[in-house]
């Protein structure tokens, strides 16, 4: 039963009843993976996303960070930062203390994370391996600190009709901690084609 004095964070009923239905992380997540993805230079709020009926990484984020908060968990996201390639925004979710990831992206190895990770740092490191760019260069680096978008009320981030880049600007702004040191990133080898062709299976050009 919905609770009748839940907040609606300005939402309209159709918009919250929408997303009170992906009450898991692993429906949000099955949400976004369904959801088609895009290479416009746009940062559409959650409800853009469910008009436009698409989303990139950053987008996809902030929508799951909505459908996290609609469903009692707090919105947070935090910033995955490459090099010679583009950084990663996941939203973050914990269940009995571990640490766990919805996302959305075009590499498959970027997306969910069960909530089994101890520390944010723990959870960063599992994507090492899946973080790589089209040369085949394994390129991440380093995570941020985790924001809570609720410090964005006052912007209604959820249901804004003007792009959410203040987002993306915190993200890059705030303390950034490494994963790697240079001397270790320095010999990195390049990942096999097997890993890199399954890494790779449902990307959009496009």
């Amino acid at each position: 039963m919905t609770n009748k004095n839940a907040p609606d964070f300005g939402l309209t009923p159709q918009e919250l009843r929408f997303l009170r239905r992906l009450n898991t992380p692993a429906k949000i997540q099955k949400f976004l993976d369904e959801l088609p993805y895009h290479h416009a230079d746009t940062a559409f709020s959650p409800r853009r996303v469910l008009r436009e009926n698409t989303a990139h990484c950053l987008e996809g984020a902030v929508f799951a960070a909505a459908a996290l908060r609609v469903n009692s968990y707090s919105p947070l996201v935090f910033d995955l930062e490459a090099v010679n390639d583009t950084d990663h925004v996941l939203a973050l979710y914990r269940v009995n203390g571990g640490w766990g990831a919805v996302a959305k992206s075009n590499f498959a190895g970027l997306r969910f994370r069960s909530p089994v990770y101890r520390t944010p740092r723990e959870l960063a490191m599992s994507y090492f391996d899946c973080y790589y760019n089209l040369r085949g260069e394994r390129t991440l680096r380093g995570y941020s600190r985790i924001l809570n978008l609720a410090r964005f009320d006052r912007l209604q981030w959820m249901t804004t009709e003007k792009p959410v880049w203040f987002v993306a600007e915190t993200l890059l702004d705030i303390r950034h901690y490494k994963l790697v040191s240079r001397s270790v990133a320095s010999s990195l080898p390049r990942l096999d084609m097997r890993s890199f062709h399954a890494g790779l299976t449902g990307y959009s050009k496009h």
